[in-house]
């Protein structure tokens, strides 16, 4: 056991200082539970002389986290700038090569570059770990490669973007539109400088490409997944969500299939009474299924100094104890190409659609779900006035590829006054 952790800090954001304040206030924990003294050598940052509210002076600065990654007074490199290329995997794969394990909060990088990395990884007998990358503060990371390690998993699930869920969150509690809600998300500093990271389903989908990669034995594949964002959720499809006892939620999930791996990020209906129906604010919630566990429900914040820097030391106090493990919980060389799979188990839809308000016009969209072999459930016009006639329809299980034939057809009709929102409904 060695007498001493050296860590060098790339990042000093709001993780990257929540990280040097736990290992300054908690130095008698952390050694006692470790029984090893962790220390912090050097850090690096883009600036060098700003206020960060706590006193970096008895650390060592660099200007090039490349540098920093290959110090000889460095035992582990913690990377918390971001970024899926860059200084950011330029430093991690420095670091490796020097002999240095890694942990990082940077999920863009191991969702798109995490297979080469984990080889570099193996290749040089050095460990990166991730808790921070995925869900904050949730140890979902150690569930799935520890807790779960004697599980088939079968399906993971979850809301993994605490931003989207505030939004969607604030638009049934205050009924606000979406644009109201995404302008108090971003006031309140919720939202990245490029939103679309955020609304667009991006970073949830990184988080989901490495849990499923975990989960299910395959390489990471974020090309594999089907994204949408939240940008066409109105007002509206929340109250009617409400009205049917559903909440809407930007849900991952990922599953094997006859066709191969199902990955998707997009809006669906839960039950409102649900677990993840019943989840607020920026709240994360990540769902596991298992042959033995069955259902697992782990829940937590989803970001901030405290929640984040917490992961971030939890990987730290394992790497002190000496404990090592491949980087997606087996040899990086095992895990299989994914065999992506358009999402083809059936499930009830929710459509909402205006249609121009003429005779007809309903008997044309039902005879089009009918030809496309689609069943509807329930359906529902309000609010019309002398031209437009929106329509609710909540079809029976169908497959999405069913459902794209219909919606295709649909467009090519003279009733359908923009293209309809199509939301799966989810039962969880």
């Amino acid at each position: 056991m060695t007498a001493s952790l050296r860590l060098g800090i790339a990042g000093l954001g709001t993780v990257g200082i929540g990280v040097v304040k736990i290992v300054r206030q908690q130095a008698t924990l952390l050694s006692a539970r470790t029984g090893t003294q962790i220390t912090i050598s050097a850090v690096s940052a883009r600036t060098k002389g700003k206020d960060r509210g706590v006193s970096l002076a008895g650390y060592d600065w660099e200007d090039d986290p490349v540098k920093l990654a290959t110090r000889d007074d460095l035992d582990v490199y913690v990377e918390l700038m971001g970024g899926t290329d860059g200084p950011a995997k330029a430093s991690v794969e420095a670091a490796l090569k020097a002999g240095k394990d890694v942990v990082t909060a940077n999920k863009a990088m191991l969702a798109v570059h995490g297979q080469a990395l984990a080889e570099l990884a193996e290749e040089h007998g050095r460990v990166i770990r991730y808790e921070a990358a995925v869900a904050g503060g949730i140890p979902v990371i150690k569930a799935l490669t520890e807790g779960l390690a004697g599980n088939e998993i079968t399906r993971v699930m979850g809301v993994m973007n605490g931003t989207c869920n505030y939004i969607l969150t604030r638009m049934e509690k205050a009924g606000l539109t979406y644009e109201e809600a995404f302008a108090e998300a971003d006031g309140l500093g919720y939202v990245e400088a490029d939103p679309t990271l955020d609304v667009g389903g991006i970073d949830a989908g990184h988080k989901l490409a490495i849990l499923s990669a975990i989960a299910f034995g395959t390489k990471p594949d974020f090309d594999g997944i089907e994204l949408e964002g939240i940008t066409r959720v109105s007002i509206e499809d929340i109250r009617a969500a409400a009205d049917m006892e559903y909440r809407i939620k930007l849900l991952g999930v990922a599953q094997r299939t006859g066709r191969g791996l199902e990955q998707r990020m997009q809006p669906c209906l839960v039950p409102a009474n649900s677990p993840l129906g019943q989840l607020e604010g920026g709240t994360n919630m990540v769902v596991i299924e298992g042959h033995a566990v069955e259902q697992i429900v782990l829940r937590g914040p989803g970001a901030g100094e405290g929640p984040t820097a917490s992961a971030v030391m939890g990987d730290v106090c394992d790497i002190a104890r000496g404990f090592r493990l491949p980087v997606f919980g087996q040899p990086a060389t095992t895990l299989e190409a994914a065999k992506s799979a358009r999402s083809e188990l059936p499930a009830p839809y929710y459509l909402r659609m205006t249609l121009l308000d003429k005779p007809g016009a309903l008997a044309k969209i039902a005879a089009i779900l009918g030809n496309s072999g689609i069943s509807i459930d329930r359906m529902r016009q309000y609010g019309h006035d002398d031209t437009n006639a929106p329509v609710l329809i909540v079809t029976h299980k169908t497959s999405r590829a069913a459902l794209d034939e219909a919606l295709a057809a649909m467009g090519q009709t003279d009733v359908v006054m923009a293209p309809p929102v199509a939301l799966r409904i989810e039962h969880v």
